[in-house]
C-alpha cells in the first residue's frame, strides 16, 4: 500500500529538502518504488535531483491547475533511483490560482496524484517553508507528516504552529492524517542546547521522535551542487549513512 508522506516545517533552513532528496534516494536503494514531489517554489529538490528547474517542460504547477497529467510531467532520475514531479518558481502562481477557487482548492494535489500514486511504495512531498495553500494541499493528500527539526529554541516555537495546522487539517479535510515522525537534523550531540531540546522533544512526543538523527556534514551540503543525493555523491560519509539509517527506521515503522 502506498504511503504518501509530507515533509514540512514552516521554518526554513532545517534540512527539509535535503531530507526529502536523500530519503528518496535511500528508500530507492532499498528497493522501494519512490516518487518525489517538489512542491516548493524554490525548486531545490528538483535541482538536487539533477534536473534544471529553469528548463522544465512541465511542473507540479500544471498538475495543480489541471493543465497536464502526472505522467506528462513526471521525470525519471536514474542516478538517484526515483521518479520526480519537478517544481520551480512557477509554483508561486499556483498559490494565487488556488486561493481564487471557490471549492476543492485544498484537494488539487490529491486529485493530481490519484492516477500515479498507486504505482509507488512511497510518495514524498517536499513542502514549502511556510503554511500556505501549497502546504495545505500536501497535508490533505498525505497519509502522514515527517517533520525535520533543528534542535534550537525557535524551532520548537515553529513546531507548535505546525502541529496546530495539522490538527486543523485533520478536523476539516483529512481526519486520518498522522505524525509519522520528528527528525532531528544538523544534529550535534556535544552541544548542550541540542541535548536540552532533544530531551524536551522526547518527553513531549515520545515514540513520535525518531531515533535516527542527521548530523552536520559537509558532504551533505556539497551534494546538491553536483545534482546528486549525498548517498550517491559521498556514499560512505556520515550524512549518507545517517539517511540510510533513517530510511530503514521508516521502513520498520510504517511497514513499507
Amino acid at each position: 500500500m502506498t504511503q504518501i508522506i509530507a515533509l514540512t516545517n514552516q521554518k526554513g533552513g532545517v534540512g527539509k529538502t535535503t531530507t526529502a532528496v536523500n530519503l528518496a534516494a535511500s528508500l530507492a536503494a532499498l528497493d522501494r518504488r519512490v516518487l518525489l514531489v517538489d512542491l516548493d517554489p524554490q525548486g531545490h529538490a528538483t535541482m538536487g535531483s539533477g534536473v534544471d528547474k529553469h528548463s522544465l517542460e512541465g511542473s507540479v504547477l500544471d498538475l495543480l491547475l489541471g493543465e497536464k497529467s502526472a505522467p506528462e510531467v513526471m521525470l525519471d532520475c536514474p542516478t538517484a533511483g526515483y521518479s520526480l514531479l519537478p517544481g520551480n518558481g512557477d509554483l508561486t502562481a499556483a498559490e494565487v490560482e488556488l486561493l481564487d477557487r471557490a471549492e476543492g482548492r485544498e484537494r488539487s494535489l490529491t486529485e493530481a496524484l490519484g492516477s500515479v500514486a498507486g504505482e509507488y511504495d512511497v510518495v514524498l512531498i517536499d513542502c514549502p517553508p511556510s503554511l500556505n495553500m501549497l502546504t495545505v494541499n500536501a497535508l490533505t493528500a498525505a497519509d502522514g507528516v515527517l517533520i525535520p527539526l533543528q534542535c534550537e529554541f525557535y524551532a520548537l516555537e515553529g513546531l507548535s504552529a505546525l502541529l496546530d495546522t495539522v490538527e486543523q487539517i485533520k478536523d476539516s479535510v483529512n481526519p486520518d492524517l498522522a505524525i509519522y515522525g520528528i527528525l532531528r537534523t544538523m544534529f550535534d550531540g556535544r552541544n548542550s542546547l541540542t541535548r536540552d531540546v532533544s530531551k524536551q522533544l522526547r518527553d513531549y512526543f515520545g515514540e513520535a521522535l525518531l531515533k535516527t538523527t542527521i548530523p552536520r556534514n559537509v558532504r551533505v551540503a556539497e551534494a546538491p551542487s553536483h545534482g546528486l543525493p549525498v548517498t550517491k555523491y559521498a556514499r560512505f560519509s556520515r550524512g549518507s549513512q545517517a539517511h540510510r539509517v533513517l530510511a530503514k527506521e521508516l521502513i520498520r515503522r510504517l511497514s513499507l
